[in-house]
């Protein structure tokens, strides 16, 4: 092998030693990601330590540790383990100003470093709710507000309605005074009905700081709406001669302050008990008729009807009175059906009845008298003709 050949297999052996030295000797590092408030840790391992320290600074390049001796007075930063081949510290109740570029060295010939990025996550503020003062009246639209500031990166923020998403409008992000941190602000509108009353929304944030969990505000709406009127009798199928009770009841927001009876076609109205309950005693057919209850708030009013028709065999409401005309439809039809089976019938066999022959002789009753007659009956005619007698 040529001499220059030789030297250069030597060069290549002796750099790749060194470059395996360099490695041995070359420390490592790992990013870190930490909630604010928290606690993290910073390793730095060494292979081949070559009778040197190890030595953790901040992105200030202020020293922290060099080896298990504490440089900066700092009661948050604890030694956790110090060997020739490892320093390990801890920074308790992280804050975002902890957050940047962490260096372990090692004083060797050269000096090496490894870099470890610490990422310290904002926790956001619980989100406020705002626009809703007042209740609001059905068919106005609710226009709400939520914020949350303090998140870092920007949080996201999510609406539900009843315990439905609530589609929101695009959120404004906004960086903090300090200018790590995030406020984020998204808004909502709809049009509130009646079902609307009492119902919670609720705003929540979403957050990497918050994996298991997350932190919510909910607002409980009040809707103003028109009452929603009932009748409820009492009995359910009065008869005559009952004492007929009818109930009036609205449904509305605020509760109705105002209930009144009258009956279809008469003017005056009705009497009621102090528990809008407008009583029929003994029960008969001049009762009749349509009687409407109204009931009456801040919103408006709305009326119920309930029909009554009373007669000799029992007073039934407009509803009962259906039941019963479906039931006499039923019989009438049962009842045609039999009749018409009858009718066939009896046409059946009218047409299918027999013939039957009477043996009279045909002469008999041109016989000259009684005895010469009886005589050709009793003897019979043999060549006379078969009379027929049919019977329809």
């Amino acid at each position: 092998m040529p001499a220059k050949t030789q030297r250069n297999l030597r060069v290549q052996r002796q750099n790749a030693s060194v470059n395996q030295l360099l490695e041995r000797s070359q420390p490592t590092t790992q990013d870190e990601t930490v909630v604010a408030g928290s606690k993290v840790k910073l390793c730095c391992k060494v292979d081949d330590h070559d009778e040197s320290s190890l030595q953790w600074s901040n992105p200030a390049q202020q020293t922290l540790y060099f080896g298990e001796k504490r440089a900066l007075r700092d009661n948050r930063i604890q030694l956790e383990n110090s060997t020739p081949n490892e320093l390990t510290i801890s920074i308790d109740n992280v804050s975002l100003a902890d957050e940047g570029e962490y260096t372990c060295s090692i004083f060797t010939m050269p000096v090496r470093t490894a870099k470890a990025i610490v990422t310290v996550l904002g926790i956001p503020r619980k989100p406020q709710i705002s626009g809703y003062k007042e209740p609001l009246k059905e068919g106005q639209k609710a226009k709400l507000k939520c914020v949350s500031s303090g998140s870092k990166p920007a949080a996201q923020l999510q609406w539900e309605k009843g315990g439905k998403s609530l589609l929101g409008k695009d959120p404004e992000v906004a960086e903090d005074s300090n200018g790590k941190t995030f406020t984020v602000t998204t808004h909502v509108e709809f049009d509130v009905t009646s079902e609307d009353n009492g119902v919670d929304v609720t705003c929540t944030v979403h957050h990497p700081s918050l994996p298991n969990s997350a932190t919510s505000t909910t607002l409980k709406i009040e809707v103003f709406y028109v009452p929603k009127a009932s009748i409820e009798p009492q009995p359910t199928y009065p008869r005559e001669g009952d004492n007929l009770r009818l109930l009036c009841d609205g449904q509305g927001n605020p509760a109705p302050q105002e209930f009144a009876w009258r009956k279809e076609g008469i003017d005056a109205p009705l009497t009621v008990t102090q528990d809008n309950t407008l009583l029929i005693p003994s029960l008969n057919k001049s009762d009749s008729g349509t009687y409407i209850c109204s009931a009456t708030n801040i919103m408006g009013t709305s009326e119920a009807k309930y029909n009554l028709a009373v007669n000799d065999a029992s007073p039934v409401a407009h509803g009962t009175s259906t039941y019963h005309a479906i039931i006499g439809g039923v019989v009438a039809l049962i009842v045609f059906l039999l009749l018409s089976l009858l009718i066939i019938l009896g046409h059946y066999l009218i047409r299918h009845k027999g013939t039957y022959l009477t043996h009279e002789a045909k002469g008999s009753d041109d016989a000259p008298d009684a005895d010469t007659a009886i005589i050709n009956a009793e003897g019979g005619q043999t060549g006379g003709d078969d009379k027929k007698e049919y019977f329809i």
